[in-house]
């Protein structure tokens, strides 16, 4: 069995982890919003520019996405089975969660945001997305080498 190299499982991870935030991170989003749980004003895919570049925003999130995606899979290409799913649930879960709660505010010198239900709410749609990064990069064949 051969194993893929470094820079494909960086390229592939990145590809996947960009558009597993435009599929599935941004659908459970407007899910989230049409159940009255997140409100209608934050809509999914949004095109608002962000700072300093002026870059769409829905662009920003699947850049950021491929990058969470490109990194995980280097650490978790090699799992299989179960555990490869629950690993990128999880981990997509939990991990990108928390930095968003408690890395990214204070990078951009703002409080930290209210933690319950938002953190429960970042779960899900982070969950969403790395069970959807898992699933293109089985269907590109990463871990079927």
């Amino acid at each position: 069995m051969q194993t893929a190299s470094p820079s494909r499982l960086v390229a592939l991870g990145f590809i996947a982890g960009f558009a597993a935030t435009l599929i599935f991170h941004q659908s459970v989003w407007y899910l989230l919003i049409q159940a009255g749980i997140i409100p209608a004003g934050r809509t999914a895919w949004p095109l608002d520019p962000t700072a300093p570049l002026g870059v769409p925003n829905i662009i920003s999130k699947a850049f950021w996405g491929g990058l969470w995606g490109a990194a995980l899979n280097l650490a978790l290409g090699h799992l299989r089975g179960l555990a490869y799913w629950l690993a990128w649930i999880a981990i997509g879960a939990f991990a990108l969660t928390l930095v968003a709660f408690f890395v990214v505010p204070h990078l951009k010198a703002q409080p930290m945001p209210v933690l319950w239900p938002p953190f429960a709410i970042g779960c899900l749609l982070n969950g969403a997305w790395g069970f959807g990064t898992a699933l293109f990069l089985r269907v590109m064949g990463v871990g079927r080498e």
